[in-house]
């Protein structure tokens, strides 16, 4: 009788007790392309998007193309410059959906092996080593287009895209 009773305690308990927290991974394995990172993110890879790759270089007054080409008309760009600053966008832009599609196909290679169970530690450095060099001229990329747009553009010009950006306001202070 004693024993069914403390058997019952430590059921009532059991169903009582509060669940272990679920993994914040949980909602990621779901089917979809790519799980190992966002949508937003296959999007940025494949489309070329700059997805904060040159924050850097925004910071600190080197503009973007994309965006210098975008607000042509309020910084006066010169027809040579526009073709200039295109020019830089567009072979920015190509390198990065090369590189993009690269890094999505060598992520999706790392997602297989790890989900066929196939994967060993010689082909997991090596994917991982090749994602990381993918990334890292990827961010590349984006850097020397803003490097280059810089160069095409006057003093006065960047102060302005500055403004424009939101980019001269100081920061608050504490």
């Amino acid at each position: 009788m004693m024993l069914c009773a403390v058997a019952a305690l430590a059921l009532s308990l059991a169903e009582g007790a509060p669940s272990p927290p679920a993994s914040p991974h949980c909602a990621q394995d779901s089917p979809r392309p790519l799980k190992t990172l966002t949508p937003e993110q296959v999007q940025g890879y494949s489309s070329g998007e700059g997805m904060g790759l040159a924050k850097a270089a925004e910071l600190n007054a080197y503009p973007g193309p994309k965006h210098v080409l975008d607000l042509a008309a309020p910084l006066r760009l010169s027809p040579e410059q526009r073709m200039a600053v295109q020019a830089a966008y567009d072979a920015m832009h190509e390198k990065a959906v090369d590189l993009g599609t690269d890094l999505l196909a060598k992520e999706r290679e790392l997602d297989e092996q790890f989900a066929g169970h196939s994967i060993g530690s010689a082909s997991l450095s090596a994917l991982v080593g090749e994602i990381a060099r993918l990334q890292g001229q990827l961010r590349l990329s984006h850097l020397e287009a803003h490097l280059k747009t810089r160069d095409l553009l006057s003093d006065a010009q960047i102060a302005a895209y500055q403004r424009l950006r939101g980019h001269d306001k100081a920061p608050p202070t504490h």
